[in-house]
């Protein structure tokens, strides 16, 4: 009789047997991690172009952008309001000293007015809007998509892009424009009010220098920093609410992080636009 073979004792299960357990996650080395902000830039950056695309689709969400205008509007406007007004005066004292000391107080108006307009005004509006306005938006997005509610739209052939987030920001475009006007009115007559009555500057003058120094550009560069600073908040704001982390508590962090990243980018595009808008643009009368 032939002898029987000798049985082998089963050994550890292989990665790739039937009776392996669940594959572990690579890990990230240096490089991926180096990646990381690289990859979500190029998301923020991809969700801005499709938003853009998909403004111009129909069927346009008419009752959700007005539903979203007016949400953003009352959160804001009397926020924009009240922050205009110690802006105007510091601006106006802070420029009316200078120029007391260099003996040029008749400049005080234009120079004063020119920063109100150019720069303060369109800084205050986007951190209104990006506060107040894009927490809300990324929190409401936010808690659409842990609840899966973003995923269901999909199954069902609707668009959370077109749907959602289009409307939402093109309301924090048209609010931004609209407050910067209102802005720009309030810390103006708050600036004429302080130079005038507490550092007794002389109300023609005031008005001779702006009319003296500020030209319609001027006007027009505001308006387009507004514009442009309600769309950074707006897709900020979206992109951080369709992309939590960790269930209601990624939420929170989720809001928290959309302001940050929002008020950086507005600092840095606002530097960009001045240093084109200075360089195009001659100052009048040279």
């Amino acid at each position: 009789m032939t002898a029987p073979m000798p049985v082998r004792p089963p050994g550890p299960p292989t990665a790739d047997g039937p009776g392996a357990g669940p594959r572990k996650p690579p890990e990230q080395g240096p490089s991926t991690r180096l990646l990381a902000p690289l990859r979500e830039t190029g998301k923020l950056f991809s969700l801005a172009g499709t938003v853009s695309r998909e403004i111009f689709r129909r069927p346009f969400q008419i009752r959700e952008f007005i539903e979203q205008f007016w949400f953003v509007a009352s959160v804001t406007i009397l926020p924009a309001a009240l922050v205009s007004i110690p802006f105007g005066a510091v601006i106006a004292l802070q420029v009316g000293s200078l120029t007391q000391q260099l003996g040029a107080q008749s400049f005080t108006g234009g120079a004063s007015v020119l920063a109100v307009i150019q720069q303060a005004s369109p800084i205050i509006v986007a951190l209104l809007i990006s506060g107040a306005a894009g927490s809300a938006i990324c929190a409401d997005l936010g808690s659409r998509k842990i609840r899966e509610e973003l995923d269901a739209m999909e199954v069902m052939g609707v668009s959370p892009i077109q749907r959602l987030v289009v409307p939402r920001v093109l309301a924090t475009m048209l609010v931004a424009v609209l407050l910067n006007g209102l802005v720009s009115v309030v810390g103006t007559l708050g600036g004429y009010f302080f130079n005038v009555i507490l550092q007794h500057g002389t109300p023609g003058a005031y008005l001779a220098s702006f009319s003296a120094l500020a030209q319609l550009p001027d006007l027009y560069i505001s308006e387009v920093k507004a514009l442009l600073f309600g769309f950074i908040a707006g897709i900020v704001a979206a992109y951080r609410g369709l992309n939590p982390r960790g269930g209601p508590k990624g939420v929170g962090d989720a809001v928290n992080q959309s302001v940050v990243i929002t008020f950086m980018l507005l600092f840095f595009v606002n530097m960009v636009l001045t240093a084109i808008y200075l360089h195009i643009v001659p100052a009048k009368g040279s």
